[in-house]
């Protein structure tokens, strides 16, 4: 994998170079100072990938994706930003405008305890974008959604209701809303939860705004990121969406037609009022699952038991395995669940554990996700 670095302080440059040496199979190419240098170097070397500082002279990161974007280079992209809430805002930016995922500069730490966090961040990216960047292979692929429903892929002490359905990929909007009509189990949904991680920003920039403003139910999501990021998320997502859309906040009550994102770096669970007639958001300290704060585990096992049969689980892009044991107690308790598929996922992690799982009611791309969801709100069971 070909890497080239660039950052406007030589320091950093170096601290990221010697970081990248560290993974197996990364290559150093070169490296630049600002933006400028950066689109000759890219042209000149040709590497897979770039790291790319937001805030540089004569040319800023962000302009640098606006002409990556325009010209469609075909380059790699990982943001370095730092956790400030304008870094947390240029970071959206340049997500929204196709960086492939991002991280966090150190601010604090020895150079090799800064060396060690930024080596543990970028060597899952590298990976996922080799992945990413290996042809899909269909066979494998069908080979994978054919055997959801076989009790082999799940565990004895799980196992799958008679009345749930095996994973389907509808070819058309025609089939999806046939399809969802003839799932037996399905009460009238009142949730819709989501579990995302790389490439979420852009997809859920993509999906959300296409929910109508009355579609009646509120929605919870869990996207990875580290705090002031889903702040920032959030009103950019508000700023293009019919619905509302707002980082959760203790105490927050639900509400239809709202969105609520977890905040970075806490854990977001639901539960009911004293009185029964409510549900309340809370934000907790709670540790880390899957390696991730805020988990979707952690967000979807508090939700199934307060919504039995009513809970449309949505699992999107993202590295791991995050949401795989949640989606399984929605689906013991009825509910359904629906993937991304492998093609338009920038990381085809998350999805796929869920499908290998075999508890995938729906497998659509992107831009189907929404009607999948506004059809199972508005017209399952009808």
């Amino acid at each position: 994998m070909r890497v080239l670095v660039v950052d406007d302080t030589i320091v950093f440059r170096k601290i990221i170079s010697d970081s990248l040496l560290e993974i197996p199979g990364v290559e150093i190419v070169g490296s630049a100072s600002n933006g400028k240098l950066a689109l000759q170097k890219i042209e000149e070397l040709k590497p897979d990938i770039i790291t790319l500082d937001i805030e540089m002279p004569i040319m800023n990161g962000i302009e640098v994706l606006e002409v990556i974007k325009k010209e469609s280079i075909n380059v790699g992209v990982i943001v370095l930003s730092a956790l400030t809430v304008k870094g947390g805002d240029m970071t959206i930016k340049a997500l929204n405008l196709g960086a492939f995922d991002f991280i966090t500069k150190p601010d604090s730490g020895t150079v090799a305890e800064n060396r060690i966090a930024i080596v543990e961040m970028l060597a899952p990216i590298i990976s996922a974008w080799e992945q990413k960047t290996k042809p899909i292979n269909s066979k494998k692929n069908n080979q994978i959604i054919s055997s959801v429903s076989s009790k082999s892929v799940i565990s004895e002490k799980e196992p799958l209701l008679k009345s749930e359905t095996a994973s389907y990929s509808p070819s058309s909007l025609a089939d999806l809303r046939t399809y969802i009509h003839k799932i037996p189990f399905l009460k009238k949904p009142e949730i819709v939860v989501i579990g995302i991680s790389t490439g979420g920003p852009a997809a859920l920039g993509e999906m959300l705004p296409k929910l109508s403003a009355d579609i009646g139910v509120p929605i919870l999501i869990v996207q990875h990121m580290p705090p002031l990021f889903t702040r920032s998320l959030a009103k950019n997502l508000d700023s293009k969406c019919k619905i509302k859309v707002k980082e959760a906040e203790e105490g927050d009550k639900l509400a239809p037609g709202t969105a609520y994102i977890a905040p970075g770096g806490k854990q977001m669970k639901l539960t009911a009022s004293a009185s029964g007639r409510e549900h309340i958001i809370r934000i907790t300290d709670d540790p880390p699952e899957n390696n991730c704060k805020p988990a979707v585990d952690y967000m979807f096992r508090s939700v199934s038991t307060l919504f039995p049969g009513k809970i449309i689980s949505v699992i999107m892009t993202g590295m791991g395995n995050d949401g795989t044991t949640g989606t399984r107690l929605i689906k013991r308790h009825r509910g359904i669940s629906i993937t991304q598929n492998e093609a338009s996922c920038v990381v085809y992690g998350m999805p796929m554990s869920v499908v290998k799982a075999g508890v995938s009611d729906l497998i659509v791309p992107l831009d189907m996700i929404p009607s999948a969801i506004e059809t199972s709100v508005k017209m399952a069971g009808l």
